[in-house]
């Protein structure tokens, strides 16, 4: 299975920080986030990983290289200014993905989600599977909500997050220009009434390091570590 981490967006959020540093190198535990991913792959197997890029892109390539200190095999995707939003990012790059259903990390989330879980996951017919997690404090109404048979719905009770961590057929991608912006939302809430997005609900570590303050508690927690 092939992954791709985003790593494209300005991290406007994260501002003065990534003026100068973009948001998958900015440090915590003793190394950039975006390492703390690449180890985790390649823990849990994985060899092939589509990293795209806009924003000082060229820092994060310059840092990590083509993968051999993970033994694995990094492509970079770049991306015009402003980058093309994470469902355009994906479509850019669908040859690089296969044809084969692929996993996709925001390189500005922690997680602990048992990534080698993304290689035995049943698709059954599905465009998507999505890792959810309980509402964080910036998110406390939710995304989406979940049944009891792992299907991912639009209801408005008992919603959970999206954790920036999914499984996705490439078929969901293949009507997109990879030359337009566009967002990965409006996909989803297509799908989802029709039945075609699975899920489950992760109950261990996850953190959505999307301000400084967030950057910082999680640093903290893992020097205490």
């Amino acid at each position: 299975m092939r992954v791709m981490i985003l790593a494209a967006g300005r991290g406007e959020r994260m501002r003065p920080l990534t003026d100068t540093t973009p948001k998958a190198l900015l440090p915590v535990g003793g190394k950039p986030l975006i390492v703390w991913h690449l180890e985790r792959l390649a823990k849990a197997g994985f060899s092939r990983v589509i990293i795209n890029l806009a924003h000082l892109g060229e820092q994060i390539e310059a840092a990590i290289g083509n993968g051999a200190n993970w033994d694995i095999s990094i492509v970079y995707s770049q991306e015009p200014p402003g980058a093309l939003e994470t469902a355009g990012g994906i479509a850019r790059v669908l040859p690089l993905l296969g044809d084969h259903p692929f996993l996709v990390v925001n390189s500005d989330v922690f997680c602990d989600w048992p990534l080698e879980s993304a290689q035995i996951i049943s698709m059954q017919n599905k465009l998507a599977h999505l890792v959810l997690v309980d509402n964080p404090a910036h998110n406390p109404t939710g995304d989406f909500s979940l049944d009891r048979q792992g299907n991912v719905q639009d209801a408005v009770e008992d919603r959970l997050t999206y954790a920036g961590i999914g499984i996705y057929s490439p078929v969901m991608f293949r009507n997109l220009d990879p030359n337009t912006s566009a967002r990965l939302a409006p996909l989803l809430h297509d799908a989802v009434p029709k039945g075609l997005v699975g899920g489950e609900r992760h109950g261990g570590l996850w953190v959505d390091v999307g301000t400084p303050e967030r950057l910082h508690d999680l640093d903290k927690m893992l020097t205490a570590d």
